[in-house]
C-alpha cells in the first residue's frame, strides 16, 4: 500500500485527486495538514502538489526534507519555480507537468513530431479554451504544446511566439507559432493545434470533459515515481515516450 499525500487537498484539483485515490487499490490519499506540510511529507510515500505557485518552494523543501518524491501539477509557474524544481531534483525524484492528462501529453508528442516533419510553409496556431475562473493565459497546456512545436522545428518559442493579435498590422510572419485563449462557462480544457498550409489543414486536438482525467494522471504519475532515483521527470517518461 502506497501512502500519497495531497498538497492543496481543499482545492478543486486536490479534491479530484482524493476521489481518484479512493478508486485506486494501490494508493491511499493523505490529508492536507494546512501549514504543517512537513508532517504530511513525513508520513507519505509520495506527494502530489496541486496548491499554488507561492507554496511550491516550501512544498519542495518539505519533500526534500522527508526524502519523498513529489508530483507537481500546479500551473502558472515561472522561471524561478523551474529553478526550484531543478534544485530539488538533485535530491529527490520530481515529476512536473503543466497538464497531467495522459492524452494531452501524447498530443504534445504528436505536435512535436508533426512540427518536425512539416516545413515552415505550414503555419502553426494553438487555440485553447477554459472555464471563466482560470486566471492564466495562455494556459500551461497551450504553452506545453507551443514548446513541443518549437522543439520540433528547432527554434526558441519565445522568439517565434505570437499572442493577442488585434487591429490592422502586418500579415502573419513565416515561422510564427500563434496562441489564442478563450474563457467562458465551465470548460475543463480544450486544446487544438492547427497546422495550416496552402490547400490543406491538419488539426490535432484534445478535449477534457472533467478534472478527473488530470487527477487520474497525477495518481498514475505518483505510483510510477515511487522508487525512482533523484532527478526531474515528465509525463512523457510515464508514457515511455
Amino acid at each position: 500500500m502506497i501512502s500519497i499525500g495531497i498538497l492543496g487537498a481543499a482545492g478543486r484539483m486536490g479534491k479530484a485527486v482524493a476521489e481518484a485515490l479512493a478508486g485506486q487499490a494501490q494508493g491511499a490519499g493523505g490529508a492536507d495538514l494546512g501549514d504543517d506540510v512537513a508532517a504530511l511529507a513525513a508520513k507519505s510515500d509520495v506527494l502530489i502538489d496541486f496548491s499554488t505557485p507561492d507554496a511550491l518552494r516550501a512544498n519542495l523543501e518539505a519533500a526534500v526534507g522527508a526524502g519523498v518524491p513529489i508530483v507537481v501539477g500546479t500551473t502558472g509557474l515561472g522561471a524561478e519555480h523551474d529553478a526550484a524544481i531543478d534544485e530539488a531534483a538533485h535530491s529527490i525524484p520530481v515529476l512536473q507537468a503543466a497538464n497531467m492528462s495522459l492524452g494531452v501529453n501524447l498530443l504534445a508528442y504528436l505536435v512535436r513530431e508533426a512540427a518536425a516533419r512539416l516545413g515552415d510553409d505550414w503555419d502553426i496556431e494553438l487555440v485553447e479554451m477554459h472555464h471563466r475562473h482560470k486566471v492564466d493565459a495562455p494556459s500551461g497546456t497551450a504553452l506545453l504544446l507551443g514548446r513541443a512545436a518549437a522543439q520540433g522545428r528547432g527554434v526558441d518559442l519565445d522568439a517565434v511566439s505570437e499572442r493577442g493579435r488585434d487591429g490592422i498590422g502586418e500579415p502573419r510572419k513565416p515561422g510564427q507559432i500563434g496562441f489564442a485563449s478563450l474563457r467562458g462557462g465551465s470548460v475543463a480544457g480544450d486544446h487544438l493545434a492547427v497546422f495550416a498550409a496552402e490547400g490543406e489543414r491538419l488539426e490535432l486536438g484534445h478535449r477534457a470533459e472533467s478534472r478527473e482525467i488530470f487527477a487520474r494522471g497525477a495518481v498514475k504519475a505518483a505510483l510510477w515515481l515511487k522508487g525512482k532515483p533523484a532527478g526531474r521527470y515528465a509525463m512523457t517518461d510515464v508514457l515511455g515516450l
